[in-house]
């Protein structure tokens, strides 16, 4: 049986409403350790987490938001409040952690102590709501066993948290896998376990939300590459590399060919339509998923290489990065 005083949890949430209630009540059955981390909510969430008997961290909203920062809040919070913890678990307020997976969890760290973090499956609640969340479902659905990257929703030893001295708190996506590199590179292992974890609601409904979060998928990409690029990790760099090349580099180059050749020069942009079809056909997903899966592959590129640009306009002008919101 769980000894729950070896755990803590720590919630991060702005405004995520009933969605930040249902997280709350799947996880106060038996947590004592509760830490919920507010990001300037006005829609009551503040109130939700006090009355579930969460401790609150309420964020300075004078300093520039990041999930990474407010989970590292939580940590220390958590670590000051409940100094005997061995292990968080790190979960976003939109999120309903199953109720067997902590106990799973902690059970496999105990067995394995060269692993630093392991998840689950995250699953989307709403999948069928929309094709965005639909694609979000197909997103978590990632391989079993070890793993380079963990999500936002992962139990951790406290100890090797800490000793890379958790997220970068200035990275306003990407930083658990950002997190993760450090973690392998310092000896430790990434674990995916085949159980289920937490249900998502991402909420995306229009194509809008949708754009924003691919942009800002890009933005993680560049910084990632930036950050940990070099041999041997090479972090992101083919991720980046497709984008520029999809998103930018073939629309440079039929921009080109209709300048030298006239509207024959557009020709060029059937390699789209042809890249859709690959990746269709090779997809294992099941009936028309594949083909919205290969679609928004080809089509994310766009989204994804103004996100690169936003990085590198930030880098080289010396701008504080702020979160791409698309809720």
């Amino acid at each position: 049986m769980l000894d729950i005083k070896r755990v803590g949890i720590v919630i991060i949430g702005r405004n995520e409403g009933e969605r930040l209630v249902r997280c709350l009540a799947s996880l106060t059955a038996g947590f004592s350790q509760l830490i919920y981390v507010d990001s300037g909510s006005t829609d009551g969430s503040v109130n939700a987490a006090l009355s579930a008997g969460a401790s609150v961290v309420a964020l300075d909203m004078t300093v520039p938001f990041t999930a990474a920062r407010a989970r590292n809040e939580g940590f220390d919070r958590l670590r000051k409040t409940h100094p005997q913890v061995e292990y968080v678990q790190f979960v976003d307020g939109d999120c309903e952690v199953s109720q067997a997976w902590v106990p799973s969890a902690v059970n496999f760290l105990d067995a394995n102590t060269a692993v630093a973090a392991v998840c689950g499956r995250r699953r989307e609640r709403f999948p069928e709501k929309s094709v965005y969340n639909m694609l979000c479902d197909m997103e978590w659905d990632t391989p079993i066993g070890e793993a380079k990257a963990c999500g936002g929703d992962v139990l951790m030893r406290v100890d090797a948290f800490g000793s890379v001295y958790g997220f970068r708190p200035d990275m306003i996506a990407g930083e658990e896998p950002e997190l993760c590199v450090r973690l392998r590179f310092a000896g430790w292992k990434i674990w995916r376990l085949d159980q289920e974890m937490t249900l998502h609601d991402a909420a995306i409904t229009r194509f809008g939300q949708w754009w924003k979060r691919s942009r800002r998928c890009g933005y993680a990409y560049a910084e990632g590459a930036y950050l940990h690029g070099s041999h041997p990790e090479r972090h992101r760099v083919n991720e980046s590399r497709r984008v520029w090349i999809w998103g930018l580099g073939i629309p440079l180059v039929t921009a080109g060919l209709v300048l030298a050749l006239g509207t024959s020069g557009l020709t060029v942009l059937l390699i789209y339509p042809l890249q859709f079809f690959r990746l269709a056909m090779r997809s294992s997903q099941p009936g028309k998923k594949n083909w919205w899966h290969a679609l928004f592959l080809v089509l994310g590129k766009f989204p994804e290489v103004v996100g690169q640009l936003n990085y590198f306009y930030n880098r080289v002008t010396g701008n504080v990065a702020h979160l791409i919101e698309y809720k």
